[in-house]
């Protein structure tokens, strides 16, 4: 049986960048609900971004997102009793789903500073093509290419 589909709400800008982008980060930095605390961590990651580059942090943030953000990816495809790692393209929104949480992974597994330091520090590293998230993308493009033998059973 297939699952239901998804349903897609609107989402507002956010009030300060007026930004889907940065609107939809918050949301995937929040926990539990606590989206005021999620806000001050990620202005307060763009204020450092300002500080230590003195570029616009809007630019720094989508840049980061554009390096993190994979090209394919491997899904697990059954066959005949075995299952294989089918590499696949990674379409739009997925993309930037998973560079969000990449980043964010990245930043919360630091250890010993408050959370928008390490956000700050890994966006900066991520738009230098550097950074842990960055590793992550490229391993996944790493698995991805060493199985593409198994591209032709792609869904």
């Amino acid at each position: 049986m297939r699952r239901k589909k998804k349903v897609n709400r609107p989402i507002s800008p956010d009030p300060v960048y007026n930004s889907l982008m940065v609107a939809k980060f918050i949301n995937h930095t929040m926990r539990k609900g606590k989206k005021e605390i999620a806000r001050k961590i990620v202005y307060g990651a763009f204020e450092k971004i300002k500080e230590k580059t003195k570029k616009d942090p809007l630019e720094i943030f989508e840049k980061a997102l554009e390096n993190v953000g994979p090209l394919l990816e491997v899904r697990a495809r059954r066959i005949g009793g075995a299952t294989y790692q089918v590499p696949v393209e990674v379409k739009g929104e997925r993309r930037i789903s998973l560079a969000m949480r990449w980043i964010l992974e990245a930043a919360r597994s630091k250890k010993g500073k408050p959370m928008k330091e390490k956000l700050a520090e890994e966006l900066i590293l991520a738009a230098n093509n550097q950074g842990t998230a960055v590793k992550k993308k490229e391993t996944v493009h790493k698995m991805a290419e060493a199985n593409r033998a198994f591209a032709h059973f792609a869904f």
